[in-house]
C-alpha cells in the first residue's frame, strides 16, 4: 500500500511516496499544507531532506524502490555516484553506464527519475556545462546546485 507525505521545503512543497520496499517517488507539488502518513520511512526521509536543505547532509541513506527499466535503473545508480556539488554531462553519465553513445537516452532516464533530489538528476548538465532540462524547472536545478556548493538554501518566501 502506498503511503504519502507532503513536506514544506525552502524550494516549495515536496510530495514523498513510499511502499513496503522503500521510497518510490518524490516530486515538487502544489499542495497547500504539509502532512500525510507518519510512516517511519517517510518521517526519516523528511528528516534527511531538512538536513540536506540546511546544508548538513550531502548524501541520503534511504531505502528506495523506484520503478524503471533496467537502463533507467543503471542511470539512476550512476547518478548516485556523482559527488554532491559536482556535475557530469549526459555523455559522461552514458559512459559511466557503459553506453557511450546513449547521452540522449540518459537525458530521458533523468527525465523519468521518480526520486529527484535523492537520486540527483539535477547534477547532470549539457556537454558544455549548461543547465538543461529539469522536471522542476531550471530555476530549481540552479538552486539545488547552489545549495550543494554553498551549504544551505534560503526559503523561497
Amino acid at each position: 500500500m502506498k503511503q504519502r507525505r507532503v513536506i514544506r521545503t525552502p524550494l516549495g512543497m515536496l510530495r514523498l511516496e513510499a511502499d513496503g520496499r522503500g521510497l518510490t517517488a518524490m516530486e515538487f507539488c502544489r499542495a497547500r499544507q504539509a502532512g500525510g502518513a507518519d510512516s517511519p520511512l517517510l518521517l526519516e526521509a523528511e528528516k534527511q531532506l531538512v538536513e540536506y536543505f540546511a546544508g548538513a547532509r550531502r548524501a541520503f541513506r534511504l531505502p528506495s524502490a523506484p520503478e524503471g527499466t533496467p537502463f533507467q535503473q543503471a542511470v539512476w545508480k550512476a547518478l548516485l555516484r556523482i559527488p554532491c556539488g559536482e556535475t557530469r554531462s549526459y555523455g559522461e553519465v552514458a559512459r559511466m553506464v557503459g553506453r557511450p553513445s546513449a547521452a540522449r537516452a540518459v537525458g530521458q532516464a533523468c527525465n523519468r527519475n521518480p526520486l529527484g533530489i535523492v537520486v540527483p538528476c539535477h547534477r547532470v548538465v549539457g556537454k558544455d556545462g549548461a543547465l538543461t532540462g529539469y522536471a522542476g524547472g531550471i530555476h530549481l536545478k540552479r538552486r539545488l546546485l547552489a545549495l550543494e556548493r554553498q551549504g544551505a538554501v534560503r526559503s523561497k518566501e
